[in-house]
Order: structure tokens, then sequence, then C-alpha cells
């Protein structure tokens, strides 16, 4: 069972890696073209509206629900089985996922205060973009203890619970009631196939495809349809033996990875990081919005990260990874700032019916996380052969 976790957790670690690094990639590629002759084909494909929705709405809120039904599945396992399974093994990635959410969230509301437009960005730097992350991570190869690897996808996991729960509760437009009592039906459908401990996932998945139907059309965020799906995929099929490795919810969640990794996260970042920057001005950066974006995750991440972890290590409640230095888990800190994926799409739903606004987000999004991805990558790099 050990060697079949640690085979998990490696796995999983390598896919997200270079699926950080392909995201990279895309993202350079997606600000090329919109600032080329190819600008106004890019643009106009992503407005095309096909069976309803546009281009980038069957990205955002249908591609991306797959994206929260892995990440779902992941919280899940992780919380039942995984690094997150006792408290223990929570209080530090929990205690730092906190101070990584409050502070850069402070950091932004501090230059947005007087501007009552923007303040609904304030959850935009809270989320640490995990691919993005793991990806600086494997290009410094051993020089990382695996400790501090799997430190950072705990807290990264627990970041996204935390995004997850901030988008239901300030992200949500008017409710149709009907809409979202028929999701809520689906769900129990769920919870009853799960409690008979029905394995077939094509059920689940089928049903799942309603779920979101029902929840793209009641208000809430279709993409959230994912996550609820995701509590109810059965996983220990094998309880007599501990195994779980052939769980229905572990073979999705090994499915799912890489044409989430491969291909939904990057085609997400194409459709997303692309900003035309012609009459784009340097001192613009200084605007409320991108300014208290870009340092929301550059500072404001690390010093929540490193001083809740700090507290957290200095008071007892949680120690330190193993064979890591004070120096490696700042450096890790510094690198929670990459905030690509969630940023981004959180920055879509807080200011949907404002294209300025949005093109200000990603622009600070690019530079918070480009800050903080460099700044780690080399901090990390000069820790090498540090103990704790």
């Amino acid at each position: 069972m050990l060697k079949k976790t640690m085979s998990m957790t490696a796995d999983f670690l390598k896919s997200e890696a270079a699926g950080g690094i392909v995201l990279m990639a895309v993202a350079v590629i997606a600000l090329v073209v919109a600032n080329s002759p190819l600008a106004e084909t890019y643009f106009h494909t992503l407005h095309l509206y096909v069976g309803g929705l546009s281009v980038l709405h069957w990205i955002n809120d249908a591609l991306m629900a797959v994206f929260f039904l892995l990440v779902g599945l992941e919280i899940k396992r992780e919380v039942l089985t995984g690094e997150l399974a006792t408290w223990s093994q929570r209080a530090l990635p929990g205690i730092a996922a906190f101070g990584g959410v409050v502070v850069p969230a402070g950091v932004y509301l501090m230059f947005n205060l007087s501007h009552p437009e923007s303040l609904k960005g304030w959850a935009i730097p809270a989320a640490t973009d995990i691919a993005f992350a793991l990806g600086v991570l494997a290009l410094l190869g051993s020089r990382v203890p695996t400790s501090l690897k799997i430190f950072l996808t705990a807290l990264a996991i627990i970041d996204d619970l935390a995004a997850v729960i901030i988008i239901a509760l300030f992200y949500t437009a008017e409710l149709n009631l009907g809409m979202l009592g028929a999701a809520v039906a689906g769900l129990v459908v769920l919870f009853v196939l799960n409690r008979l401990k029905v394995k077939a996932i094509w059920i689940y998945l089928l049903i799942g495809a309603v779920i979101w139907f029902f929840t793209l059309k009641s208000g809430i965020h279709a993409t959230l349809a994912g996550v609820g799906v995701a509590l109810f995929i059965p996983l220990n099929t094998h309880k007599a033996d501990g195994d779980d490795h052939h769980s229905p919810l572990v073979r999705l969640e090994h499915a799912l990875h890489k044409p989430v990794a491969f291909f939904i996260v990057p085609l997400f970042g194409f459709a997303n990081a692309g900003v035309a920057l012609g009459g784009f001005k340097l001192e613009a950066l200084l605007d409320p919005v991108p300014l208290g974006v870009a340092l929301g995750l550059f500072v404001g991440k690390q010093v929540g990260v490193f001083a809740a972890a700090t507290l957290a290590i200095r008071s007892g409640l949680a120690k330190m990874p193993k064979d890591t230095s004070w120096f490696q888990l700042y450096g890790l800190a510094v690198l929670t700032g990459i905030g690509f994926t969630m940023s981004l799409f959180i920055g879509g739903l807080a200011f949907a019916t404002a294209p300025v606004l949005q093109d200000e987000v990603k622009i600070g999004v690019l530079l918070g996380s480009t800050l903080s991805g460099v700044a780690g990558y080399l901090l990390l790099r000069a820790a090498r052969g540090a103990k704790a």
C-alpha cells in the first residue's frame, strides 16, 4: 500500500510539473499572438457563439468544470487517505494557506479601497497555481527536498479549496432556485449511488453532466458542479486490505490528469492570458488593479505563507518539513505567489462586464506570477545543500 501511495504521489508530481512547464510556454504564446497580426482572429474566435455559448465560455464554464472535478477528487483523496489525512499533516499547509489567502487579499484591498468598482477583485491574488509552481520545482530537481514538494502540493490543494469556497460565496450571480434545486437533486442521486456502492464511473459522470447544466442555469458558477460531483465519487472499494488504488476516484483522477494538465489548463491559459499591449503604458502598472494583483501575489503571498508557517512551527502547532531549511521554506513561500490559472479565473468572474479591468488583471497576474516564479527559483537554487 505504501509503495502504491508513493508511486501515485510521484506520478502526480511529475504530471503536474510537466503541465506547468507547458503552461508557461502557452502563456508566452498567448501574449505573442494577442500582439501579432493574428490578434484579430484570436479575439474574434474566442467570442464566436457555438451552441448558445461563446468559445471562451465553453472553455471557462465547461472545460474548466473538468479541471474543478479533478481539484475536487484531489482534495477528497488527500483529506481521506493522503497528505492531509490527519490533523498533524494538515496543520502546516493549512495554517500557511490561511495566511496566503488573507494577506494577499489585504494587500489588494489596500490599493483599491477608494475604488469601489474594483473591490470585487480582492480574491484574485489568493490562490497558488500548483501546475506552474511544481513546474518551477521540476527545473530545480534534487535541490528541493521531496518533503517541500509535498508541502507545496498540500498547501496548493487547500488554496484551491479556499478558492472554491470564495467563488461559491462571493462570485455567484442572482440565483434561480428552481435550477439550483434540480442541481442539488442530482447531487442527492449521486449520494445514494455512493451509499449503494455503485462503482461505474460513467453513471456518476453522466449525472454530473446534468448537474453541470442545471448549475450553469442556476446562477452559481458552473465549474463548481465539478467539485460537487467529485465529493460523491467512491474512494474505498477494497476496505478489507486498505487498497484504494483501483477505486473509482483514483482511476478517474489518473484518467483526468494528463488531459487536464496538457490540454484543458493550457487551453484555458491560451484563451485567457492574451492581452493586447498596443496602447499599454508602463505607468498603467501603478493603477490600483494591476498593482494590487501583482503585489498581492509577489509580496502578499510570501509574507502571508512564510509568517503563518513560521508562527505554526515556532508555536509547536506544526513541524518543519523534513530536511528543509528556513531559507528553503522562505523560497517556497515566494514561489506560492505564482497564481496564474485560478487568479485569471477569479478575475474573469470579478470583472465579467469590465473588459478593461480584465486586461488589467491579466497584466497584474502575469507580472506578479513572473516575479514570484523567478525570485522563488533563484532563492531555492541558492539554498542548495542547506540543512534544516
